[in-house]
């Protein structure tokens, strides 16, 4: 069954070599009891080591079943260890954060047999050694002499050809001394069993057979004269450990150091708390952005003017002070090289407008670019509104905006081309040169109801005489400027909404059909025809960017400068700029209208700088993730040394250098699950405070700290990748180690 031919191992220390065996030549065969006797140091326990498979000689040849090992790769010892070999140890080496009957049941594990099975043949085995009582204990609840019959029920489990027992009564009383050689004894009836010993009397008394070692040599052998035949049926059955196996070892070992396992878990967590903080908080952010724009934004206009709104290069949005989104209309006044596109808004795209399926939009507005003369009279006084400092802005005339940003607080809203409405801030506030202009006195408050039915004219440009002084332009009206004016009557008053766009918004707003009345009344005055006559070919581009944009002011072009469009709703949105985008489909660059999508543009900026953001807090973040992931290297490592002896005793029972690998990838894999769990559920308890404290600092804001299902689950597989990744090299190190020196540790 075994032979060993002339095998030689040799110890190397610097230039010193030592021979722990030399040539020794021995055959063993089924049914033998072997004692190998000899002082310390003599070898046994080495030539035991190399019949099991745990070391590896340096000449000669081990012949199992008259087959060779001389080929033998790695793998093949694993699998003999395994299938052929039952170690029983002085020390017991029962790994011992597993019960008795996982520990039997290992060596089955590694073979690949079945739960249910491996369970049945593990329970049979206890009870034939006597344990069937003990099975569910850890290893430190048996006395010595109910450990070392687990151990044997562990050699025993995979029906192995040899039981290698070294010193088996070494740490064990007399008494049960001999009722674990009477055990022994029993198995070498139906197996080979070589047993290292220095006890005399024992092996005298129990073994079939002595062999006598000194100084590597051989010395004394008992009746030698065995042939050994080969067997055909002989092969190996390679081992595995599956990684759930792998996990369930290292999941019983982390719970025997609970409290370094949670530490270590939680400072793992760390960076994933602040990763996921980020991610919540950004994911808010971006939340109410949406909501922003579906619900507030939505209402804000497409806008198509002749030079395309941009924010980037400057004009036409200053860097200062805040946007009008309502109803100013642009007036462009830089260089043309700064301007990158005109949009020329002719006929043909004007009917395209209008032939917009009606479900798409709510309203279109044009803006003319009308600067009008406005005029109150108050007794014989006429004041101007510029010489009053005051503006007039065209209302939008779309009422689902209307309705969203402002409540009715006097009249009613502008029906009509001649009706105006007042606009004040949300808390009743309005610009006092209104007040002045409308004939009031500001010192005192103004009902609103004294406002209503307020008369005042816009004067035609036939009928303002101008003057001029030194660099000022004066407007002249008279009796008769105010008589052939257009009538207007203020037909309410309106507040806006403190939460709304417009809520510092005040003045006074006329109909958006009032440019479309007064340009029909002036684009045949003679204010136009003189402008109309200025030669175009003698202006340079700016200058006649200039003039174009002063015969709108004077109301001589019904071509429209500006044109919102309005969506009948956020969902409706997208239809209508595709149906934009379709103009412009195989037309020429140059040609080609671009608008802007103010809402999209808003909060696109606000989403960017929320990501700009979070990327760098992410960043940080990451920075601890790093750390935490070297530091469980380092815990994984000192794993590593904690279980150097649970390594050699999972490769005695055949376990592969992969699978002990995968045992402490899997402790890393565990450690990483936990940490990224826990650190997914701490983000999700401080959100809690978190979002308190923001909705009482931005007034209102409710969930910004969101955690998106996703991003937990990304958050946690990347904990797990980080700590394995960290747990490589150390599970590299635990896998390389020397079976027998990982044996020998502690002792």
């Amino acid at each position: 069954m075994l032979e060993l031919k002339k095998i030689t191992k040799i110890y190397t220390i610097g230039d010193i070599n030592t021979y722990a065996l030399n040539e020794v030549s021995l055959k063993f065969r089924p049914g033998e009891f072997v004692a190998i006797l000899g002082p310390s140091g003599c070898g046994k326990t080495t030539l035991l080591n190399i019949i099991g498979g745990l070391d590896q000689y340096n000449s000669g040849d081990l012949l199992i079943n008259n087959t060779s090992t001389k080929g033998y790769k790695e793998k093949d010892w694993d699998s003999y260890r395994n299938n052929s070999i039952g170690f029983v140890f002085q020390n017991y080496n029962l790994i011992n954060h597993i019960s008795i009957l996982e520990n039997v049941e290992m060596g089955l594990t590694l073979s690949g047999v079945s739960k249910e099975e491996r369970k049945m043949i593990a329970i049979k085995t206890l009870k034939q050694v006597g344990l069937e009582d003990q099975m569910y204990k850890k290893s430190s609840q048996l006395s010595g002499g109910q450990k070392q019959r687990a151990a044997i029920a562990r050699a025993l489990v995979n029906d192995p050809d040899v039981i290698l027992a070294d010193e088996p009564t070494g740490a064990l009383d007399s008494t049960t001394s001999v009722e674990v050689m009477n055990l022994i004894k029993e198995i070498s009836k139906e197996k080979l069993v070589i047993m290292v010993t220095h006890n005399q009397e024992i092996a005298d008394q129990f073994a079939s057979r002595v062999v006598k070692l000194k100084d590597g040599f051989v010395i004394e052998s008992s009746d030698e004269s065995i042939q050994i035949l080969k067997d055909e049926d002989y092969h190996l059955k390679k081992t595995s450990m599956s990684f759930f196996t792998a996990l369930k070892l290292s999941f019983n070992n982390l719970k025997t150091k609970k409290g370094r396992t949670l530490i270590t878990a939680f400072a793992g967590s760390i960076g994933i708390i602040g990763v996921a903080l980020v991610l919540a908080i950004s994911n808010g952010f971006g939340n109410e952005i949406n909501k922003l724009e579906s619900e507030t934004l939505s209402t804000l206009p497409i806008t198509i003017t002749e030079i395309p709104l941009t924010f980037q290069g400057g004009p036409p949005f200053s860097t200062e002070g805040q946007i009008d989104n309502n109803t100013e209309t642009f007036d462009p006044v830089y260089e043309s090289e700064k301007v990158d596109h005109y949009n020329v808004l002719t006929e043909e795209y004007l009917s395209y407008l209008e032939d917009m399926p009606s479900e798409y939009i709510s309203s279109i507005q044009y803006y003319y670019g009308v600067q009008m003369l406005f005029l109150y009279k108050n007794d014989d006084t006429i004041t101007t509104s510029t010489s009053a400092n005051v503006t007039f802005s065209e209302l939008s005339n779309n009422s689902t905006y209307i309705d969203g940003q402002y409540d009715l607080v006097a009249g009613e809203l502008p029906t009509k081309n001649n009706e105006v409405l007042i606009i004040t801030t949300f808390n009743n506030e309005i610009d006092s040169h209104i007040l002045e202009f409308l004939g009031f006195d500001v010192d005192t408050g103004v009902d609103f109801a004294n406002v209503i039915d307020k008369e005042i004219r816009v004067a035609f440009s036939d009928d303002i005489e101008y003057t001029v002084a030194g660099t000022d332009v004066i407007a002249n009206v008279t009796d008769e400027s105010y008589q052939n004016g257009i009538i207007l009557r203020v037909s309410g008053v309106v507040k806006a909404k403190k939460d709304g766009l417009e809520a510092n918004t005040s003045g006074i707003y006329y109909h958006d059909k009032l440019e479309n009345l007064y340009i029909a009344s002036n684009i045949d005055s003679d204010t136009c025809d003189t402008i109309n006559s200025i030669p175009s070919s003698l202006l340079s581009p700016d200058q006649l960017t200039q003039l174009n944009l002063q015969k709108h002011a004077a109301g001589c072009i019904d071509n429209p400068l500006a044109i919102n469009i309005y969506p009948s709703s956020f969902e409706f949105k997208d239809e209508v700029l595709g149906y934009l985008d379709s103009f412009n489909v195989g037309l020429p660059e140059e040609d080609q209208l671009i608008y802007t999508d103010l809402a999209s543009t808003i909060s696109g900026i606000m989403g960017s700088i929320i990501t700009s953001i979070s990327t760098v807090l992410v960043a940080f973040a990451a920075i601890s993730l790093i750390v935490s992931s070297i530091m469980i290297g380092i815990i994984t490592y000192v794993s590593v040394l904690e279980r150097t002896k649970e390594i050699g005793i999972l490769r005695s029972l055949g376990a592969r250098k992969k699978d002990i690998s995968r045992v402490f990838n899997a402790e890393s894999f565990i450690v990483g699950l936990v940490a990224g769990t826990l650190g997914v559920m701490i983000a999700y308890i401080l959100s809690f405070p978190i979002n308190i404290i923001l909705e009482r600092v931005l007034d209102g804001v409710k969930n910004v700290s969101a955690l998106r299902v996703d991003h937990a689950i990304y958050l946690i597989l990347i904990s797990i990748a980080l700590t394995s990744i960290a747990g490589l090299i150390p599970a590299r190190i635990a896998s390389r180690k020397d079976p027998v020196e990982a044996l020998r540790h502690n002792e």
